[in-house]
């Protein structure tokens, strides 16, 4: 099998973990070319691949200069939130296939101009959400395949991640997300909830979020933490933060069907993604593993925390039956490639799309309408939860687009 060639754009946290977790452990991968605005990442990641890899690699700090090389195969992009939707068109222009990281967006022109992107030049496009790749979501997807929630009317997720130090250490670890709590206000990183609540639900395949409304809470998080660890951060002891602590988002759909999503970074508590599907015949909570379906539980005996705590992890029944056979069969190097395997999974995908010319399970189309809810949230939030319209970037074609999961069973 011929090696694809591979540039990385962005070696920060995020790039440095696909580098470092994946992509120089694959024997059919080899990464050409790297590149990042700080010459010292550039540097370490291209000491780190020769080191591995015993071959040479190319090193930028201009990424348009980089998609010049008409070597790479293709470009996986793990820059900041800020810049890497640009970084992606200005790949696609040039007509390299680009796998691009997740967060939200900007501004809606920002997800507009990557779908005219796409369309204009048809180079391949995946949204890199691994969540979409877990084990729990995959199971409780083809749960729903199957019918055993019946109609689904009804699904919430949340992004539940204490990052009150990263956050605070931004400047020392020039990580984008000090600025964005300093100066924004919304739902900055909804994909790891939303996207596989919009694969059950056939967004942009049959059908598409209308409608947004989010509120937020106070800021006091983060100023609170700050002034508990003032001697660590003292350059910020003064500083207001804009970002609310809690972001409560609920997003209308054409079917019908509702979702809400919860941010909730700056708090403390433990890391959850908490997906609940809620249909006619049945019910699915990751954050305890349990399902309850129609003729399977007594509904009635389950009240009071004693008799719920019966129901904890019994979804592991249904594992056979509904899990692809990676998550079947995963061994240990697997699951050492990030975050417990799904990272090594969703890019061993992207790459087999690549070599066999196929639909991407994730597209620009997606990615758009997931990442516009960051900007939209910000809206909904500042005319005080005022509903916001969510904009069609299928053009129409939502109607007709055949259902399209990540991977099969």
């Amino acid at each position: 099998m011929k090696k694809l060639k591979i540039g990385l754009v962005g070696l920060g946290h995020r790039g440095g973990m696909v580098l470092d977790g994946i992509l120089l452990k694959l024997s059919d991968i080899e990464v050409i070319a790297v590149c990042d605005l700080y010459e010292d990442r550039v540097e370490d990641a291209a000491k780190n691949i020769q080191d591995n890899k015993t071959h040479g690699v190319k090193t930028y700090t201009d990424y348009n200069a980089m998609f010049r090389d008409k070597e790479i195969d293709a470009v996986i992009i793990a820059s900041a939130w800020e810049s890497h939707s640009n970084i992606a068109v200005s790949a696609l222009k040039a007509g390299i296939p680009v796998g691009m990281e997740v967060g939200g967006a900007y501004t809606l022109e920002e997800c507009w101009e990557l779908v005219s992107a796409y369309e204009e030049t048809k180079t391949p496009f995946m949204f890199l959400e691994n969540c979409c790749f877990d084990k729990t979501e995959l199971m409780a997807t083809f749960m729903a395949r199957d019918g055993l929630f019946g109609e689904i009317v009804y699904c919430s997720g949340a992004y539940s991640h204490d990052l009150r130090e990263e956050v605070a250490s931004g400047k020392e670890n020039r990580h984008y997300r000090l600025r964005n709590y300093l100066n924004r206000n919304c739902e900055n990183y909804p994909t790891h909830e939303l996207g596989p609540i919009a694969k059950i639900l056939d967004i942009n395949r049959g059908n598409r979020m209308l409608s947004v409304v989010s509120v937020a809470s106070k800021a006091a998080g983060m100023e609170n933490y700050i002034k508990r660890n003032s001697d660590k951060y003292p350059d910020l002891k003064d500083i207001k933060f804009k970002q609310g602590d809690i972001v409560n988002t609920l997003i209308t759909c054409s079917g019908g069907q509702t979702i809400s999503l919860i941010l909730d970074t700056t708090l403390p508590g433990v890391y959850d993604r908490d997906l609940i599907i809620k249909g006619t015949k049945g019910m699915y909570n990751q954050s305890a593993n349990f399902a309850v379906i129609d003729g399977e539980v007594e509904h009635t005996k389950w009240t009071g925390i004693e008799n719920t705590m019966d129901l904890i992890n019994s979804a592991v029944k249904y594992e056979e039956k509904y899990l692809p056979e990676f998550w079947k069969n995963l061994t240990e190097e697997q699951k050492n490639s990030g975050h417990g395997g799904m990272d090594g999974y969703m890019l061993d995908i992207f790459f087999d799309a690549i070599r066999n010319g196929d639909e991407m399970p994730i597209d620009v189309y997606d990615a758009a309408a997931w990442m516009s809810i960051s900007c939209l949230s910000e809206q909904s939030i500042a005319l005080g939860g005022a509903p916001v319209t969510v904009p069609d970037f299928t053009r129409g074609k939502w109607l007709i687009r055949p259902r399209k999961d990540v991977v099969t069973i």
